[in-house]
């Protein structure tokens, strides 16, 4: 606690909700107790500028300082941790400096998954409303669409699986795809309501938690009806 740290974009971007939620759950983090820096994650930018910034009265944030990165305040010191989706570049060179907060991240993050059946989900597509009142099947047609192209690119993988290690240059990579098959059903980014229920609602939680919304909302509320018996 106390610690001054760095989020990419904006405090409350969808990586952070989750990192912090957690953290919160397992942990008993208190994001309020700490110092929070927006930036660029390696190129200076200002907070994202298409978006609102909510934050609690309570959270301290600021604007990284003109011209640096949160990568470099990182590795200086400047900065005592990231909360970030991306790996920053003083890690992948090596930075003596840089560290994961968690050395065995994949086995805690594997039995997270395991108690919860939650594998953190990031972004959405939304619309808006008069559009969907206007157009009916609107949003079941953008459904299946998207749902289409995951099948398509999963099944792609699953036949190319004998050149898994030539595609991706990762040693091993079967053996990491049947560790998977062991943990995750067959489809491991399941579409639809139904099987992201209790991750959808764990979000809409911890955006509450943390200040970021005014009330704790209902998938009801924020999904077009007719995706609700998806």
């Amino acid at each position: 606690m106390g610690r001054t740290i760095g989020e990419f974009g904006t405090y409350g971007q969808d990586s952070g909700v989750w990192a912090k939620g957690i953290l919160m759950d397992d942990y008993g983090f208190e994001p309020e107790r700490n110092r929070w820096l927006i930036g660029g994650l390696e190129h200076p930018s200002a907070p994202f500028g298409f978006i609102p910034h909510p934050h609690p009265d309570n959270v301290e944030v600021a604007d990284a300082p003109e011209g640096r990165t949160l990568s470099d305040m990182l590795d200086t010191g400047e900065i005592d941790a990231l909360f970030s989706a991306n790996v920053p570049q003083c890690m992948l060179e090596g930075s003596a400096n840089v560290a994961r907060l968690f050395p065995e991240f994949e086995s805690l993050e594997r039995d997270y998954h395991r108690r919860t059946g939650i594998f953190p989900i990031m972004h959405t597509i939304v619309a808006r409303r008069d559009l969907l009142r206007e157009r009916a099947g609107l949003a079941s047609d953008v459904y299946r669409t998207f749902c289409a192209a995951k099948d398509a690119a999963a099944e792609r993988c699953r036949h190319n699986r004998r050149l898994y290690q030539v595609q991706t240059m990762v040693p091993w990579m079967n053996a990491l795809v049947e560790r998977n098959n062991e943990q995750f059903a067959e489809d491991w980014w399941p579409y639809g309501i139904s099987a992201n229920r209790a991750t959808l609602e764990t979000y809409l939680r911890y955006h509450y938690e943390q200040g970021l919304s005014s009330r704790l909302w209902k998938l009801e509320e924020i999904f077009a009806p007719e995706l609700l018996v998806t």
